[in-house]
């Protein structure tokens, strides 16, 4: 047995130098001196010898033992100087050199749509204003007109932090909040993030972004409204692109009407992204509610207005034919220096 001892002591030692990671060293420390290992399985029979042999062949296990575990503990000491040596060395700064060039960054595809349109509505005189986005259910609901008993009130939709306050649904809110600060005339529009409770896919998100635009004053019509979206939306898709109005219903708005514009992929002619139809929803709006006006201390005898609601990462995507809008958040930098 005390052969057996120094044979693994020996051919273990020579190991050892050789060795060059981490990983193949502690494999020699598990293979010698683990619960299975070579040195542990001779010790097992020590119960097997006399009593005189017994402490004789332990005192010269444990410096076997001690031998090795000492040559280990050498070798992975020089080991991790190598390994802090080669990474000082290549993170060295040499502040002689020249700044290194570093690629120039440049504005989100949605942000670039956002601050697109923002320029083409404030060229056509309207302001920017913003509001918070934990706000008050009345400012979100009651002040538009939304019933008390409406799905979109439900937790399943809408995220609340108590009866009262919640993550805002809609940009309309602001709206209110401007109707309330200023008299007509008013002419603002409201970018901003909004809040819904629904699960991610390509086409949806808990977060997305909306601008929605209001104009107050006398004599206002849908003549006013129409005109406004097809110019803005020529702006935005192109000269080319045409709109088309849909009755529809909103409760902040009468009437209220969606507006398709041409669509992005096939032009018009009809394709499985437009379902045949040659065009896509953008937007929805509306001739304000007098209800809306009413609570919103403006008389609708006297005032009237137009309201209107777009998606602006749905609208995005129609821009740059981006089909799917996880993307838009996935902060993948290759797809984003496509634009």
């Amino acid at each position: 047995m005390k052969d057996q001892l120094l044979q693994i002591q020996k051919t273990t030692l020579e190991r050892i130098p050789s060795v060059t990671d981490m990983k193949e060293l502690d494999n020699i420390r598990v293979e010698v001196l683990g619960k299975k290992g070579e040195l542990t399985a001779i010790l097992k029979g020590m119960g097997k010898l006399s009593n005189e042999e017994r402490p004789i062949i332990g005192k010269v296990a444990n410096e076997v033992k001690e031998a090795i575990e000492a040559a280990i503990s050498a070798k992975k000491a020089i080991m991790e100087k190598q390994i802090l040596d080669e990474k000082l060395k290549s993170q060295t700064i040499d502040i002689t050199l020249d700044e290194v060039s570093k690629l120039p960054g440049h504005a989100h595809p949605l942000y670039r749509t956002i601050a697109e349109i923002v320029e083409i509505f404030e060229s056509m005189g309207f302001a920017v204003s913003e509001g918070p986005e934990i706000e008050w259910a009345k400012y979100n609901f009651d002040y538009l007109n939304v019933p008390a008993n409406h799905p979109a009130r439900d937790e399943s939709d809408t995220f609340y932090f108590n009866d009262d306050v919640i993550l805002r649904t809609q940009t309309s809110t602001v709206q209110v909040r401007a109707m309330q600060a200023k008299k007509p005339p008013i002419k603002v529009i409201s970018p901003g993030k909004v809040y819904r409770f629904d699960e991610i896919d390509a086409t949806h998100s808990p977060l997305f972004h909306q601008i929605e635009g209001l104009v107050v004053d006398k004599n206002i019509t849908m003549a006013d409204l129409k005109g406004t979206l097809d110019y803005v939306a020529k702006r935005l898709l192109g000269s080319e692109t045409k709109t088309v109005f849909r009755p529809h219903q909103f409760y902040f708005t009468e009437p209220s009407a969606e507006m398709d514009a041409t669509c992005f992929v096939c032009k018009g002619v009809g394709c499985r992204t437009c379902k045949g139809t040659g065009y896509i929803e953008v937007l929805g709006c509306g001739m304000v509610h007098p209800n809306v006006l009413r609570q919103c201390g403006i008389d609708p005898d006297e005032y009237s207005g137009f309201a209107f609601g777009m998606g602006l990462d749905r609208l995005t995507m129609f821009k740059y034919g981006i089909t799917d809008l996880r993307l838009l958040f996935s902060g993948d930098s290759q797809f984003l220096s496509q634009f």
